[in-house]
């Protein structure tokens, strides 16, 4: 490896990986298989079936349908290549290849956001605004939301990407599991202080933004609960709103742990079961969860079942 001006001119990196013991290694193994195969099986089951079944094409639905496919892109950029990197000694992979992922990473955890606060409007406006909601949510205006979801994620990203790569490189080790941005300019010794402004910035916008829309909503809806006191509407709110809670929270919880740790290199172990659990936990309850809790997505799921009960 060639050194010039204290910069490496080697395009290949070293992963750290998630540092588990030999005995430890297939029981690892298996549970994250496990999980990335079921979040597999449950979002591309609820993507075919409402692909499928005309009556489900709805503007709601759509949102399903982004969500579902944004957890298997975000876990695919990712697992994968976790579950093969636990039997090699030394992971290795070019810097390109790393960005890659750390830019798709990235994007799979603001699109994430944006969906969410999406979801919490169409919930608002479906509980506090029932006559008008075919009106207010039509399949263009899901499209639109979900577009600029989508674009603000990769505007967002890519320039935080961008300002990375442009550092040069005095380190080739990734102190980490997988490739993010802060492990990526981690590997600089120029000063990333506009690196660190800016992914305050990024952070500040997105989680602020989240943060903000699920306040706004939820407050609007529990304030109409509230003064209506009616039995059916507070049922109907706990329902839907509970569950859009629930994963809103896991996420946003698990995406903090990821970004405090990173400023506590103390604790590499747990940051990297928190980012882990990120893309995960979310995605494994997304479908089971949404399907449960939606009354025509749940009709169609139990009319599956029991016609292939019937047939054997």
């Amino acid at each position: 490896m060639k050194m010039e001006n204290n910069s490496i001119n080697s395009d290949i990196l070293e992963i750290q990986g998630l540092d588990i013991s030999e005995s430890s290694v297939y029981p690892v193994f298996s549970a994250v298989l496990f999980f990335y195969l079921t979040l597999l099986i449950s979002n591309v089951g609820v993507l075919t079936l409402i692909i499928t079944e005309k009556t489900l094409h709805q503007p709601m639905y759509l949102l399903f349908c982004n969500l579902s496919v944004n957890d298997i892109f975000g876990n695919t950029v990712l697992l994968p290549r976790l579950l093969a990197d636990m039997f090699v000694p030394k992971k290795l992979t070019t810097y390109a290849q790393c960005a890659t992922q750390a830019f798709c990473s990235h994007t799979f955890g603001s699109a994430s956001h944006m969906l969410l606060i999406i979801m919490a409007f169409d919930r608002y406006v479906a509980i506090c605004n029932p006559l008008r909601y075919t009106a207010i949510m039509t399949t263009k205006t899901i499209v639109m939301l979900s577009l600029s979801a989508w674009g603000f994620s990769l505007i967002l990203v890519a320039i935080l990407l961008g300002l990375t790569i442009r550092l040069s490189r005095c380190r080739s080790t990734i102190l980490n599991a997988y490739c993010d941005n802060a492990s990526l300019f981690k590997l600089s010794c120029e000063d990333v202080s506009i690196n660190n402004m800016y992914g305050l910035v990024f952070t500040a916008v997105l989680f602020g933004s989240s943060i903000g829309s699920i306040l706004v909503t939820y407050f609007r809806i529990a304030i109409i609960c509230w003064t209506k006191k009616s039995k059916d509407l507070n049922n109907r709110a706990l329902q839907t709103c509970a569950s859009h809670l629930l994963v809103y929270m896991i996420m946003l919880w698990t995406g903090f742990l990821t970004i405090i740790l990173h400023r506590f290199p103390d604790y590499p172990y747990l940051r990297k079961l928190a980012y882990i659990l990120f893309h995960v936990v979310p995605a494994n309850l997304n479908p089971i969860i949404y399907g449960i809790q939606t009354k025509s997505l749940r009709k169609k799921i139990l009319q599956i079942f029991s016609r292939k009960v019937s047939s054997t």
